[in-house]
């Protein structure tokens, strides 16, 4: 399940996510926040018609992830990308407060997009706009946030239940295993039943 909040220039894109290490076959998950860049569309259709609306282009993600074999809500594997090259993130950043306050770290990025999207090297064309818009809805967003998060996700079934629509990208993480001998099959023989795509 993907929440989309959408505002003139941006959206945010909140899901809960799977990952596979691809170094050492370590499971995590929770929630992921992506800030989006909204692409222009033209008018189509009358003036009642329905618009196209593409929020394609990735600026910045949060990945407020447990580790599967680690202490529920520990925010272990928390981190965040604050900018991507095309649609490739960079490396992973560490930071104390993202593990130690998660919400409260997530509401401050929510409280200045703009400047979230200026670090990003992409800034926004009326920052003033989207900046106050999220501003105003940022405790809704760390809501949906917090009910995606891995704590909430007691089970693999529950895990699969909210990402498989991610699962030929779980097929493309479990074929690139450095060391697949270490995977927890069991923990992710739902992906591992799903057919990948294609």
């Amino acid at each position: 399940m993907l929440h989309a909040f959408v505002y003139n220039e941006t959206a945010i894109l909140v899901r809960h996510w799977f990952e596979i290490s691809l170094k050492d076959s370590h499971l995590e998950h929770g929630v992921r926040l992506e800030l989006r860049l909204r692409e222009p569309q033209p008018q189509r259709g009358t003036e009642s018609a329905a618009q196209r609306i593409v929020a394609d282009q990735p600026l910045w993600r949060a990945d407020l992830f447990d580790r599967v074999d680690g202490r529920a809500g520990a925010f272990e594997a928390a981190h965040f990308h604050p900018r991507f090259t095309g649609v490739e993130p960079c490396e992973r950043n560490w930071a104390d407060e993202i593990k130690a306050t998660p919400w409260d770290w997530l509401y401050d990025q929510l409280s200045d997009i703009a400047a979230v999207a200026a670090a990003a090297g992409v800034p926004l064309t009326d920052p003033a706009a989207d900046t106050e818009q999220i501003r105003a809805d940022a405790p809704e967003i760390v809501a949906v946030a917090q009910s995606r998060a891995a704590i909430q996700c007691g089970s693999k079934q529950q895990c699969y239940a909210w990402t498989q629509d991610a699962a030929p990208t779980v097929h493309l993480m479990l074929d690139l295993l450095k060391q697949p001998d270490l995977l927890d099959r069991d923990r992710v023989s739902p992906w591992l039943a799903a057919q990948p795509a294609g």
